[in-house]
């Protein structure tokens, strides 16, 4: 009998005790939502603050990119590839012939940037970069997956990208017809001068530079406020101590503001 007493016991004692439990989860689940809204009345109130120091970090990307990195410019010229062993006009191109042009232009963009061939555009523009340094000014890439391969020079001179894009056009098809025979390369369309900066992109600078800013202002507000121990309101002592009651509160009587 006392058994079973003891086991009804503990049974009302585990059943108060998972009560409690789930009451602790929702107080704390509240206590959470509570401490959200606090956090984002704290942010709410800075915000001018943060949209100053935001404007200000887009500025200062802004003008660095102007004041640190030089601008550049690219020109592309593009070329026609197949092999000769077959005439455009004729009906016999099958889908092999498509694709062994296709893989022409692979080829041929090996071609174009090895050290021979960029020695060869060095010597004739009389240019004071190496083979190397050229090679990473130089992209290639076919149109569409054509038989069309584009060639893209990228320098901080825009004029001089458009030449040494030309000058490739013009070294390149007796420089492969010298390596590969039956090969056929035809000029599509020549390089020309091209002022619109690609490189540094100055919007997207700045857009970084001011959410940078904005993440580091909200991070110092929110952790300025997380270590704040003093008490700013009597809403504060109300929260913090809500099951003690009040009993009075004692204004404060001839202290003058600044005091």
């Amino acid at each position: 009998m006392n058994n079973n007493n003891v086991a009804g016991n503990n049974l009302v004692g585990n059943n108060l005790a998972g009560n409690n439990l789930a009451g602790n989860v929702i107080v704390n689940e509240e206590d959470d939502e509570i401490d959200l809204l606090e956090l984002f009345e704290v942010l709410w109130n800075k915000a001018v603050l943060i949209i100053f120091v935001a404007i200000a970090f887009g500025a200062i990307a802004l003008g660095g990119t102007f004041l640190l990195l030089t601008p550049k410019y690219q020109s592309s010229a593009m070329m026609f590839v197949n092999n000769s062993s077959f005439d455009m006009g004729s009906t016999k191109i099958n889908l092999s012939d498509l694709n062994a042009s296709k893989s022409l232009a692979e080829t041929y963009s090996v071609i174009l940037k090895s050290r021979t061939t960029l020695q060869m555009i060095i010597d004739k523009m009389g240019l004071d970069y190496n083979y190397k340094t050229l090679n990473s000014m130089i992209s290639t890439t076919t149109v569409n997956e054509t038989e069309v391969f584009r060639v893209t020079v990228t320098s901080t001179d825009p004029e001089e990208a458009a030449a040494i894009a030309n000058c490739i056009v013009d070294v390149l098809p007796n420089r492969i017809n010298s390596i590969m025979e039956g090969s056929n390369v035809k000029i599509v369309d020549t390089a020309v001068v091209d002022n619109r900066v690609v490189s540094p992109n100055y919007k997207k600078n700045t857009v970084i530079g001011a959410f940078i800013g904005f993440v580091l202002t909200a991070g110092i507000v929110i952790l300025l406020h997380m270590f704040d121990t003093t008490i700013h309101s009597e809403d504060i002592l109300f929260k913090e101590y809500s099951d003690i009651p009040l009993l009075t509160i004692v204004p404060i009587v001839g202290i003058n503001e600044e005091n």
